[in-house]
């Protein structure tokens, strides 16, 4: 019995699912950062794109967060809950600019044509990353344990699923 116990304090100490940092580091303002090139040109002939992880990624307060910072910067004002409105859809299979980490890194911070403004220098750099790992959840581009199945504004009232035609 002990060792069953031991066990299972061993494995829930182990879990990096719920890993919090009271001041995430760095705390420097994302802008303009190397994540991902906007063209493959480059003078001198092709360099290895550049990788970058998400220091978030799979983390479940992160993602939070991040769900919080979606609707505290209005990003719900273009992209409408993930849906799409002004903004593009997030809750979808291809993306314009690639749903990698980076690109969506990229797009927040420098901005797209035709609408995305810039986020760089305005938002700190572990915002952006968080931000990031919610906006890849919208998609389960995120591990399911570190995502909510579903927003609980958007649970089902039972009494609005009733039958409400004419009754034979």
């Amino acid at each position: 019995m002990r060792i069953l116990a031991f066990c299972c304090c061993l494995a829930l100490a182990g879990c990096q699912r719920e890993r919090r940092e009271p001041r995430p580091t760095p705390a420097r303002l994302g802008f303009l950062g190397v994540s991902t090139s906007q063209s493959e040109l480059k003078p001198g002939g092709s360099y290895p794109p550049p990788t970058s992880t998400n220091p978030y990624s799979g983390n479940a307060q992160a993602i939070s967060e991040g769900q919080r910072l979606f609707a505290w910067y209005n990003c719900s004002g273009c992209h409408s809950n993930g849906g799409g409105g002004i903004g593009p859809p997030l809750i979808k299979t291809e993306w314009i600019y690639g749903s990698e980490p980076a690109n969506i890194y990229d797009t927040i911070v420098k901005g797209r044509p035709n609408g995305m403004p810039t986020w760089g220098g305005r938002i700190p750099e572990y915002q952006v990353w968080q931000l990031v790992a919610y906006v890849r959840s919208l998609s389960h581009l995120e591990p399911q344990a570190a995502t909510p199945t579903r927003a609980d504004s958007l649970e089902p009232n039972p009494r609005t699923l009733l039958n409400k035609g004419p009754q034979p």
